[in-house]
C-alpha cells in the first residue's frame, strides 16, 4: 500500500473508533432541512408532465407542483380554496360559475395569466386529436361533449365565456354539487399556448414542450431537471403570485417501483417521504417506530382489470368464478396488514354519504360452480391466464397469493408477468393484456368519480366492456336533484358493473408510507393529494 494511501485508511479507521472528534456526514435529509428541499419518493416514473394527457398518480404528483387551476385544495380536507381565481360567484340554479382572477397570477416565464388562457386550455382537452383520457370530466359543461365527439365544431356554443383578461364564465349542463373539485384536477389546468405552438401541434402528444429547458408553468414551483428514472426535480417559483408563502425551495422526486429500496432509503436519510411501504416492514414500523409510520384513509380501490374480448375471459361466467375465487379477508389480513379493507365493490364507501352495493363476495364452491357452468370444470380447457403487474414488490406478493388460490381451488393456471409502468399504460390503452392490475383514486369527492371510469365512451375504460343500461342510469343519475334519488341509481349502475364482472375489485386502499419527522404541513387526505405551497421542513422541538 502506498505511503499516502495508508495515512488515508489509518485516518478513517481512527474516526471510525473515536469519532467524536469527526464531522458527521450530512445526509440528503439534513441537507433538505437545511436547505428546504423536500426528497419525495414516487411509486413511478411519470410518463408524462403535460397535464392534459397524464392518468397516473405519480404524474399528478408531479404536477400539482409545476401548475395551479382555477380552485386549489385545503391542505387537510382538501376542499376547494381559491387558486388562480381569487373569487367565484354561482348563479342561483348551480349551473352558472363566474370566476374572477387575481392579476398578479403570472406564469414562470412573466405572462400574465388569463381567462383565455383557461379557454384555450379546455378546448386543447376537448379536441378529439390530443385523445386525453380525461375529456369526459369535462363534458359538465354545455356542449362540452357534443364538441369532445365532433358533432359541433363551433368552440363558442361551449359552456366557456372569457368575460375579460381576468373574468371566466362556465356553464354546466347540469347542476353538478361537485364541481368545484373537478377544478382542481390537472385536466382543468392552464397551459401556456405560446409555449406548446413553438414545440409542435398543441393539440398533438408527444411534444417537447415540458422538457425542462422549455418547460413553462403558473405553479408554485418550476420544473429545474427530469433525468428519467433517476429524479424530477422542481424549485420554487419566483413568478407566482403567492410565492412568499411557499416555504420549500425545491422538491426532488425520485421515481421507483422498489419498494424495499424506497425504505432502504428512508433509513439511509436518502428521503423524507416514501410512496409506499413493503407490507412485510409494516408490523415492524407498527412496534418500533410507529412517529415515522402514515396510515391513512385514501379513495382508491385496488382491482384486476379484465380484457373481455380475450378467449376464457369474454365468458361471463369465468370471469365472476375467478372474482368469487379470491379470499380478500385473507389477502388483506395475511399479505397486506396495513388497515387496508376486502373490496366487495368499485366505489370505496365514504364518499359524501354514498353507499355502494355490497356485491362481491369470496366463496370457493360457488366459484367452482361458476366454473363447470362456463364450460372449463377444474380449470380444464381454459387456456393459461396472465396477470401483468407493473414492477413493484408489493403488487407481485399480491398476484402471488391470487396466483395460488386460483390454482389450487379452481385448477386455473396463471402467469405473472413483469412490466415497467409506462409499457403497461400503453398496453392498457390498446388491449394487449389478459389481466392488469389496476386501480383508481378518487379525483374528486363524488362516487360518478369511479363509476365514470366504465361508461362506454370514457377513454379510461380498456376493458372491452360496453352497457347501455348504464350509461343510461349514470346519465340519469347526472340529471337527478334529489341526493337518494341520485344515489339510489348510482347504486343501481354499479351492481350492472360489478355483475358484469369487466374488474375484479380486491381491497379498498389505505395509504401507508413512512414520513420523516421534519415534514411540517403534510396531512393524511382521503385523496393522497397534499399542496406543496403548504409544507416546509423543520425539525420538531
Amino acid at each position: 500500500m502506498h505511503r499516502s494511501a495508508l495515512f488515508s485508511f489509518l485516518a478513517v479507521l481512527l474516526c471510525l473508533l473515536f469519532c467524536t472528534g469527526c464531522p458527521r456526514r450530512e445526509t440528503p435529509v439534513d441537507r433538505g432541512i437545511r436547505e428546504q428541499v423536500l426528497e419525495r419518493g414516487l411509486s413511478a416514473d411519470p410518463a408524462e408532465l403535460d397535464p392534459h394527457i397524464i392518468t397516473g398518480l405519480s404524474e399528478i404528483n408531479v404536477t400539482s407542483a409545476l401548475f395551479e387551476g382555477l380552485i386549489g385544495e385545503d391542505p387537510v380536507d382538501l376542499h376547494p380554496v381559491p387558486g388562480v381565481a381569487e373569487n367565484w360567484d354561482a348563479s342561483s340554479d348551480g349551473l352558472v360559475y363566474t370566476f374572477h382572477l387575481r392579476a398578479n397570477a403570472k406564469w414562470s416565464n412573466g405572462d400574465p395569466v388569463t381567462a383565455q388562457d383557461f379557454a384555450n386550455s379546455i378546448r386543447r382537452v376537448l379536441t378529439r386529436t390530443l385523445a386525453a383520457d380525461y375529456a369526459t370530466m369535462l363534458y359538465v359543461l354545455v356542449n362540452a361533449e357534443a364538441y369532445n365527439k365532433g358533432t359541433l365544431t363551433d368552440f363558442s356554443r361551449v359552456g366557456v365565456q372569457v368575460i375579460d383578461a381576468h373574468t371566466l364564465r362556465l356553464t354546466l349542463d347540469h347542476p353538478a354539487p361537485y364541481f368545484l373539485s373537478l377544478l382542481s384536477h390537472p385536466v382543468w389546468y392552464p397551459i401556456h399556448l405560446p409555449t406548446l405552438k413553438k414545440y409542435g401541434s398543441p393539440y398533438q402528444r408527444g411534444s417537447n414542450w415540458t422538457r425542462p429547458e422549455n418547460f413553462v408553468g403558473n405553479g408554485p414551483f418550476v420544473l429545474k431537471e427530469w433525468r428519467k428514472g433517476e429524479v424530477i426535480a422542481v424549485e420554487k417559483s419566483p413568478s407566482y403570485w403567492d410565492a412568499a408563502a411557499v416555504r420549500l425551495n425545491g422538491i426532488n422526486f425520485h421515481p421507483s417501483a422498489d419498494v424495499d429500496g424506497e425504505e432502504r432509503a428512508f433509513r439511509g436519510k436518502q428521503l423524507h417521504i416514501t410512496e409506499a411501504l413493503p407490507v412485510g416492514k409494516v408490523d415492524y414500523y407498527k412496534h418500533n417506530q410507529p412517529d415515522v409510520l402514515q396510515i391513512g384513509a385514501f379513495l382508491d380501490t385496488y382491482f384486476y382489470r379484465l380484457n373481455i374480448t380475450r378467449p376464457g375471459l369474454s365468458n361471463l361466467k369465468v370471469r365472476q368464478a375467478l372474482s368469487a375465487a379470491i379470499d380478500r379477508a385473507t389477502l388483506v389480513e395475511k399479505v397486506l396488514r396495513g388497515g387496508q379493507q376486502p373490496a366487495h365493490s368499485l366505489t370505496p364507501p365514504g364518499i359524501d354519504g354514498y353507499v355502494p352495493p355490497d356485491f362481491i363476495k369470496s366463496n370457493y364452491d360457488h366459484a367452482r360452480q361458476l366454473l363447470v357452468e362456463a364450460g372449463y370444470p377444474g380449470g380444464q380447457g381454459l387456456p393459461e391466464l396472465e396477470i401483468t403487474i407493473n414492477t413493484s414488490g408489493n403488487h407481485r406478493a399480491i398476484a402471488e397469493a391470487i396466483q395460488e388460490m386460483w390454482r389450487r381451488e379452481l385448477g386455473v393456471n396463471v402467469h405473472i408477468n413483469n412490466m415497467e409502468q409506462a409499457t403497461v399504460l400503453a398496453n392498457r390503452r390498446t388491449l394487449n393484456y389478459q389481466i392488469l392490475r389496476s386501480e383508481w383514486a378518487a379525483d374528486y369527492l363524488d362516487p360518478k368519480s369511479f363509476l365514470d371510469v366504465f361508461r362506454s365512451d370514457s377513454n379510461n375504460n380498456h376493458t372491452g366492456w360496453r352497457n347501455s343500461n348504464y350509461d343510461a342510469l349514470l346519465f340519469e343519475a347526472d340529471r337527478t336533484a334529489d341526493p337518494a334519488a341520485r344515489q339510489a341509481l348510482m347504486q343501481r349502475a354499479e351492481s350492472i358493473l360489478l355483475n358484469d364482472a369487466p374488474i375484479i375489485p380486491i381491497y379498498y386502499y389505505t395509504s401507508v408510507r413512512l414520513v420523516d419527522p421534519s415534514v411540517q404541513g403534510w396531512h393524511s387526505t382521503l385523496l393522497d393529494r397534499h399542496p406543496y405551497k403548504n409544507i416546509w421542513l423543520e425539525n420538531p422541538k
